[in-house]
């Protein structure tokens, strides 16, 4: 099938991308904020106060996140931690997932217009990419930046263009600089350009095929060039944090430590329940084996399907898994299926078969959408939501509220809070507007306060000090429980 003229293209997929924006609008503040978004969120927060980013090996990610977010938060009208608010944070992933769905439509001329319609549909519409494009975490700029390199450098291989080659060092670069794990996708893609090269038949056009342009080792050098300069600029945060690029390279042994798990182990067929699950999930899948295994006619789908297989069992295999993973694997699955559904389209050109895929689709769309709305608008934040890891608890929003009307009530302007928790996140994003709230690890003196915030296993001075206060219990995560302390009036005790 000949692709539509560019007009027609774009416009299909701006709509589309229209579409995604406005799945990804509504409620955007509603859902409690995941502990990895509060602390996100901080960060940024000390971005706006003007602070320079400093990279953590140990417990964080790149700095790609944040030199977004910071702009976005400012021309939101925040300008420090406490001014933040859900939807502003959330609005930076919210562009990144609507502006990949025009990224689809340069990808017209390798996987083909129906596969790229399908596949930027899927990602507008469907329960992952809709749950984690309104989650303030890297993913979803990172496969954005996944599918940026796929694309570019395609064409740097076969044009040979200097711009080509900079665009895929720029977007080899950003995938680095929003997570570690991007060596895994580099390497996964090396090994498919060798399956691609050597997998396809000499009749047809090669993903590498050798054209007349600037010569091979320019468009390396190009892409080198470019990847090195935005590594370190982001890194160092634009010259200001040079020590970055050294802990660049201690994230090393870092993460192949917490590969092993770390309390996030999952059996190998994790991600597979996970993206077959809902009503939507086992038909997607399917549709994407049915395009899997017809990746035989052209170099881009064989290409694609060694990197998918590749990154499908690196993940699986790795012990360390988290649901927001399975969006590196979404982007594959979305193109295959997209992929099967013009297979279907073509298999047969009578008018009936033609419909009952359109009626097939239809239907499937409709399960998309039941999906969606329940794991992204009704229960976003419940534990029998497989997308809501850990997530902390709708109970928990009720704090901020409960210490704002006790300070009223008690006619306390700015009430000293002492938090005493081994990991208190996310409670410094839910009492950021109280300016006095301090935390303390488990042992540690708090000194005299107007309330405590503690976790369930009080022990030592601090119950001592607990015993003429009053408990309050709010869930934190599921089967966590936070107790606020109020003091307890001396003619009330016994």
């Amino acid at each position: 099938m000949a692709n539509p003229p560019p007009k027609i293209r774009w416009a299909v997929f701006f709509a589309i991308a229209l579409l995604a924006l406005a799945v990804r609008l509504p409620q955007l503040g509603e859902r409690p904020m995941h502990t990895d978004e509060s602390v996100n969120a901080y960060i940024t927060g000390e971005l706006l106060a003007g602070e320079s980013f400093h990279y953590d090996p140990q417990d964080r990610h790149g700095p790609l996140l944040f030199a977004v977010a910071e702009p976005v938060a400012k021309l939101s009208g925040a300008k420090k931690f406490s001014e933040l608010t859900e939807t502003e944070l959330r609005l930076t992933p919210v562009i990144a997932g609507s502006a990949m769905i025009l990224l689809f439509g340069a990808g017209v001329e390798m996987f083909g217009f129906i596969a790229c319609v399908f596949a930027a549909l899927l990602f507008a519409g469907a329960p992952l990419p809709v749950y984690y494009g309104r989650y303030f975490i890297h993913e979803t700029l990172f496969v954005t930046a996944t599918l940026g390199l796929i694309l570019s450098g395609r064409v740097a291989l076969q044009k040979k263009t200097l711009w080509s080659a900079a665009l895929a060092g720029g977007c080899a670069a950003l995938m680095l600089a929003c997570k570690e794990t991007a060596v895994i996708h580099f390497f996964a893609i090396a090994i498919a350009l060798v399956a691609a090269r050597f997998g396809t038949p000499v009749s047809r056009p090669n993903f590498a095929d050798q054209e007349t342009g600037v010569a091979n080792g320019k468009i390396i050098f190009t892409a080198l060039a470019v990847f090195i300069f935005i590594v370190v600029l982001l890194f160092t945060w634009f010259g200001r944090n040079w020590s970055g690029l050294a802990d660049l390279f201690r994230a090393i042994p870092s993460y192949a430590a917490r590969a092993g798990g770390e309390g996030h182990e999952k059996p190998f067929w994790y991600y597979a329940g996970l993206l077959g699950g809902g009503w939507s999930g086992g038909v997607i899948l399917g549709l994407a084996a049915l395009g899997f295994f017809r990746a035989v006619k052209s170099s881009a789908h064989i290409f694609l399907a060694a990197y998918a297989l590749l990154i499908a069992v690196i993940y699986s295999a790795i012990p360390y898994k988290t649901p927001w993973l399975a969006l590196n694997l979404w982007l594959p699955l979305a193109i295959f299926a997209g992929r099967a559904v013009e297979w279907l389209w073509f298999i047969s050109p009578k008018l009936s078969a033609r419909g009952l895929v359109l009626v097939s689709m239809g239907a499937l769309g409709i399960l998309i959408a039941h999906d969606t709305r329940l794991r992204v608008f009704v229960n976003p934040a419940d534990e029998k939501n497989p997308y809501a890891y850990a997530h902390t608890s709708e109970d928990l929003l009720r704090l901020p509220a409960r210490l704002a009307e006790l300070a009223r009530e008690n006619k306390i302007s700015n009430p000293r809070i002492a938090v005493v928790a081994a990991d208190a996140w996310p409670l410094p994003w839910y009492l950021r507007k109280f300016s006095q709230a301090g935390f303390w690890q488990p042992g540690q003196e708090t000194g005299a306060a107007d309330y405590f915030i503690t976790t369930t296993d009080v022990s030592g001075k601090l119950a001592e000090q607990l015993k003429n206060m009053r408990p309050e219990f709010f869930g934190w995560r599921p089967n966590v429980l936070l107790i606020l302390w109020t003091p307890v009036p001396a003619e009330s005790r016994p």
